[in-house]
């Protein structure tokens, strides 16, 4: 706890630094006059000014002043302030954010068993038919691009539906909008959970296969490894128990730290399938000029960036004897 209490606190200041360099970035380089100067009827530059004022985002007032109301507002009130156009940031990156938790943790869970399972079972037949097929199988995932990938599976869908029946693949949204009741909301967005999260599996099984099946040779064969299997143990049992557990200390650290690229990188996924998640909202921020948006939106990152730091730090104590002795 003593460990984990002093990695949080280095990790706040991070955080805090970090926002804050956003916040004065995102000032200089977004103009919010943006969004207003293509309305009609034409608005003069005064009338843009006080469309902003309202939100401390009019760039006529000092940096300084909007950067202190916006620091305050955050600090006293947890208030993350509003777009150009007066859309809360915080309910924005409230809904946002748990529409992508939905997506991204199923796929990771499922990448991460899919890739692992498949790399244990490879590597302990290396060479073999089932290791060759499945290597080459990865490859050509691994080339294949995002959108082709989804797409692909979007026009699968499609055919699915058309010709055996399958009504229930949705290719669109997160949710239907004529469901009613408790149960059935959450059926339904299990529903439309499917395709994004196979999509997502599938671009990122690929990963965790290979690596971990690099990194269990180098220890299938180990003296330990031996030792157990000396010790009575079947070689599947010193495979699972032993070998692996020192493989996947690196894929526990790499799974940690990649959550938060996935929460603000499924954009493309995210755009095909018409979810109104994280990934989406990062692009639209920028294209809206949207400073407090983009700030907010660095700042989840951040969070999650410290927390996948923190659990990686856990995972490598539980996996390795050595650590958690010293």
């Amino acid at each position: 706890m003593r460990h984990v209490t002093r990695k949080a606190a280095g990790w706040l200041l991070m955080i805090a630094v970090a926002t804050n360099a956003t916040y004065f970035l995102a000032s200089w380089f977004l103009d919010p006059r943006a969004n207003y100067t293509e309305a009609r009827p034409v608005r003069s530059e005064a009338q843009i000014a006080r469309a902003l004022a309202p939100y401390h985002l009019d760039p006529g007032e000092p940096l300084a002043r909007r950067w202190w109301h916006w620091l305050t507002s955050v600090v006293l009130h947890f208030d993350w302030g509003s777009s150009p156009t007066g859309v809360s940031v915080n309910g924005e990156v409230g809904h946002r954010a748990l529409v992508s938790a939905e997506l991204v943790v199923t796929a990771t869970v499922l990448s991460v068993v899919v890739g692992v399972a498949l790399a244990v079972h490879t590597a302990s037949r290396q060479y073999g038919t089932a290791d060759r097929v499945s290597q080459a199988v990865s490859i050509a995932v691994l080339n294949i691009p995002t959108p082709v990938a989804a797409l692909a599976v979007v026009l699968g869908a499609i055919w699915l539906k058309e010709h055996v029946g399958l009504g229930f693949l949705y290719v669109a949204g997160e949710n239907s909008p004529d469901v009613e009741g408790v149960l059935p909301t959450i059926g339904d967005r299990l529903l439309h959970l499917i395709l994004p999260t196979l999509t997502l599996t599938l671009m990122g099984y690929v990963g965790y296969h290979l690596t971990q099946r690099s990194l269990l040779l180098d220890t299938i064969n180990a003296d330990f490894v031996r030792t157990a299997q000396a010790t009575g143990l079947t070689r599947g049992q010193a495979v699972r128990g032993h070998a692996l557990r020192a493989a996947l200390i690196p894929t526990a650290a790499s799974v940690a730290f990649s959550v938060p690229a996935i929460f603000t990188g499924a954009v493309i996924t995210e755009t095909i399938f018409g979810w109104n998640g994280m990934g989406r909202y990062f692009i639209q921020t920028i294209e809206k000029n949207d400073v407090h948006g983009t700030v907010a939106t660095a700042a989840f990152a951040a969070v999650l960036t410290a927390i996948g730091a923190i659990l990686a730090d856990i995972a490598t104590v539980f996996l390795d004897p050595r650590v958690r002795v010293s």
